[in-house]
C-alpha cells in the first residue's frame, strides 16, 4: 500500500484480508472505512457464474431499494407532447423529445435514467451507439420503456435502480451512502441480492455466486462470505 493515503493504510488495517464477513459486519464495518470528506457512495461488487455472451444467462432488471440510494437521480423522460405534463408533474427533470435527442447527439449526457413511451423508440432508436455503452437506452426489461410514466418516473426518483452484468460476469451497483445506518444499508443489500438470486438463469451451471465485496468510495474492499448471500 505504498501509493495509498495514510488514512487508507489506517481504516485498511481494520479490515482482516484473509477473512470473509457476513452481510451485517460487513455494513458495520464499511461505515468505519470511507477515507473521504464527502458522503461516500456505499458500492457492492457482485461476480457470478454466469457467462453474458449468452443471451439466456444475461442478467438484468430492476429492485427499488427500501432506503434508495442517498443520490438525487436525474430522470430524462422521452415523451411526446400528450405526455410530457404528467412527466413533469412526477418529479422528471428533463422532459422532451427531439430537442433532447439533438443534445445527446451533441455529446449531452446530464442524466442518470432515461424513460421512453414505447412510441417514440422508433425515434430515440438512434442514440443507441450514445446511450448503450453508458447503460442508459431505455429497455422493456429494465423497466425504463413504458406507458405509466407518471409512477415510473416516480420509482425512479425514489430509489429504484436498474442492474446488468457486465461481459465479465459482474454486477457493480450503489446501495447507500456511508451516512446511512447500518440497518438500512443492510436492507438495501438483501433487497438488490434477494432480486439477483430470484434472477438466476436456469442455464447456469455450478457456483452462482462466485464473490462479493462491499466498499465505499476510494475505500478498501471488504468481502462479503457467499453462505451469508445465499442464505438470505
Amino acid at each position: 500500500m505504498a501509493n495509498r493515503s495514510k488514512k487508507y493504510q489506517q481504516v485498511a488495517e481494520l479490515i482482516d484480508p484473509e477473512r470473509e464477513y457476513t452481510l451485517e459486519e460487513a455494513c458495520d464495518l464499511v461505515k468505519q472505512t470511507s477515507t473521504t470528506s464527502f458522503d461516500a457512495s456505499v458500492d457492492l461488487d457482485l461476480r457470478l457464474g454466469v457467462d453474458p455472451r449468452h443471451a439466456d444467462q444475461m442478467v438484468r432488471g430492476t429492485v427499488s431499494l427500501p432506503h434508495g440510494t442517498g443520490k438525487e437521480i436525474r430522470v430524462l423522460a422521452f415523451v411526446n407532447e400528450a405526455k410530457q405534463e404528467e412527466a413533469k408533474e412526477a418529479g422528471a427533470d428533463y422532459v422532451g423529445l427531439d430537442e433532447y435527442i439533438e443534445k445527446i447527439e451533441d455529446g449531452w449526457a446530464e442524466v442518470d435514467v432515461i424513460i421512453a413511451t414505447p412510441d417514440v423508440m422508433g425515434k430515440i432508436g438512434k442514440l443507441g451507439r450514445h446511450l448503450g455503452p453508458r447503460g442508459l437506452m431505455p429497455n422493456p426489461k429494465s423497466g425504463t420503456v413504458t406507458t405509466d410514466v407518471e409512477e415510473t418516473v416516480k420509482e425512479f426518483k425514489a430509489g429504484k435502480i436498474d442492474f446488468r452484468v457486465d461481459k465479465t460476469g459482474i454486477l457493480h451497483t450503489s446501495v447507500g451512502k456511508v451516512s446511512f445506518d447500518a440497518s438500512e444499508l443492510r436492507e438495501n443489500l438483501i433487497s438488490f441480492l434477494q432480486t439477483i438470486m430470484r434472477l438466476r438463469p436456469a442455464s447456469a451451471k455450478g457456483q452462482y455466486v462466485r464473490s462479493a465485496f462491499l466498499s465505499t468510495t476510494m475505500g478498501p474492499s471488504i468481502e462479503i462470505s457467499r453462505s451469508s448471500i445465499v442464505s438470505i
